[in-house]
């Protein structure tokens, strides 16, 4: 359904809210002003509705996790249903039934589906400690504690996922604390290349850009040299950069890295945790290059909504961890809770689904398809796979400007609709709806979209 505004954004039951989060909740983590935020009372697919009755077309799909819809009725009911029986167990001493299903079904949907033998997960809380769990899993695998990560990369707020995080804004209030383990190298970015090879590109008839070979060239000499010089034990990669500004690498980026991590006996580790599960129109963002990592890190979609994660390897790469001997190296108290085993269940069975990737790649290309006909030279950029979208908000002189995306987003969420800012610079527009969002929605967000680049103040024509 379409937005329905019934009062002003914000409105009063949200302002009130706001000024409680203002006294009682630590001013660095909510985004508090005249114009923000809005407070959820509900969800249904693709509409969200706020503590004051206003309705809104989500295009985030709540951080990308709500890919199957808000609140979707197979989800709910599974939910539901485990929750009268079991709220808690005992993750790593008595488990819920449901772990070792839920452990068995992404065995099979990863290394199973690969034809690459059986996985071994670890379940965790949050992306980050998927993460970190990869991380230790890959200092135990070989000794060495060096990780090769790129510029842009987003893999959470965790100390461990901070270090080998490319956006400076996050690490650098905290390098006093870290041990520089990680080594930054430049991801390849086509719109704004890092390597001084190319300035614009063009994709027609694909996803992936068909960069020259002279950046990955470029890239793969950097990463020999720094395993010259340090001890590696994985490279940490997303397959598609989300946070850092949806930046979709050359479809040979992964294949590169894979020739490395096998030449050089180290690890590939994927971090899936925002791409995974349909979001770029294949069950996982690795599936388009044909590239099976060692370890691949998962969360957000995997349950529609419960905090969950894992970290799932190879089974031999597993199991460098030590056999348990009654205290495990890396748990939780809420591992393996049993309702979201139950969600994550349901929710897997749904990803697997006939059809579900191909009606995102149609759906996304549609999508596309209405952004990059927009125009306005304020848009520097439109970019993405299925449902993952990027557009570059631009000044005159091409330059990022996060000041105009940002009143973009506050105008949008006036007219009904939620969207976010990505990358390091906060200048592009994030796309990642729900799934099942139809024409008529994309042809709202699209009509409001080119209004904006008129009407407000710094527009250009």
């Amino acid at each position: 359904m379409l937005p329905e505004i019934l009062t002003e954004i914000p409105g009063p039951k949200s302002r009130e809210l706001a000024e409680s989060l203002r006294r009682y909740e630590s001013r660095n983590v909510t985004f508090l002003d005249a114009e923000f935020p809005v407070f959820w009372s509900r969800a249904e697919g693709t509409n969200v509705w706020d503590v004051d009755g206003n309705r809104f077309l989500d295009l985030t799909a709540a951080f990308g996790v709500a890919g199957l819809g808000h609140t979707n009725p197979e989800i709910r009911d599974a939910m539901v249903e485990q929750s009268a029986s079991l709220f808690h167990a005992m993750g790593d001493v008595h488990p819920a039934a449901d772990k070792a299903a839920l452990c068995e079904k992404l065995s099979a949907m990863t290394f199973g589906r690969w034809g690459a033998g059986t996985g071994k997960t670890m379940l965790c809380n949050s992306g980050f400690e998927a993460v970190e769990a990869a991380l230790k899993t890959s200092l135990l695998h070989s000794g060495k504690a060096g990780v090769i990560a790129f510029s842009g990369a987003y893999h959470g707020l965790g100390y461990g996922a901070l270090e080998a995080g490319g956006i400076p804004f996050f690490r650098d209030p905290f390098r006093p604390q870290l041990k520089e383990f990680a080594t930054i190298l430049p991801y390849p970015h086509c719109y704004r290349c890092p390597f001084g090879v190319r300035e614009d590109y063009r994709i027609e008839g694909g996803n992936f850009p068909n960069c020259s070979s002279t950046c990955l060239e470029k890239l793969h000499d950097s990463i020999m040299e720094t395993l010259e010089q340090k001890e590696i034990g994985c490279i940490l990669v997303e397959p598609i950069q989300g946070r850092g500004g949806d930046v979709v690498p050359p479809l040979d980026f992964l294949r590169m890295l894979r020739q490395i991590c096998d030449t050089e006996k180290i690890l590939l580790i994927v971090d899936e945790i925002y791409t995974g599960f349909n979001r770029t129109g294949a069950l996982f963002a690795c599936d388009h290059s044909g590239v099976v990592p060692d370890i691949i890190c998962l969360g957000k979609a995997l349950t529609s909504g419960f905090p969950m994660s894992a970290c799932v390897g190879r089974s031999d790469v597993m199991d460098a961890w030590p056999l348990s001997m009654g205290e495990a190296l890396h748990t939780s108290t809420f591992l393996g809770n049993p309702l979201g085993c139950r969600m994550a269940l349901t929710a897997l069975a749904l990803h697997s689904g006939p059809g579900l990737a191909s009606r995102v790649q149609q759906t996304g290309e549609r999508f596309k398809n209405a952004l990059k006909n927009l125009r306005s030279s304020r848009i520097g950029n439109v970019r993405g796979v299925g449902l993952m979208l990027g557009m570059e908000i631009v000044g005159s002189g091409g330059e990022p400007d996060a000041a105009f995306a940002g009143r973009i987003i506050k105008q949008a969420l006036r007219d009904g609709l939620i969207l976010l800012a990505g990358s390091p610079q906060g200048n592009v527009l994030s796309f990642s709806p729900p799934f099942e969002i139809g024409d008529a929605e994309i042809a709202f967000a699209a009509g409001r979209l080119q209004e904006y680049f008129t009407s407000l103040p710094g527009s250009i024509s």
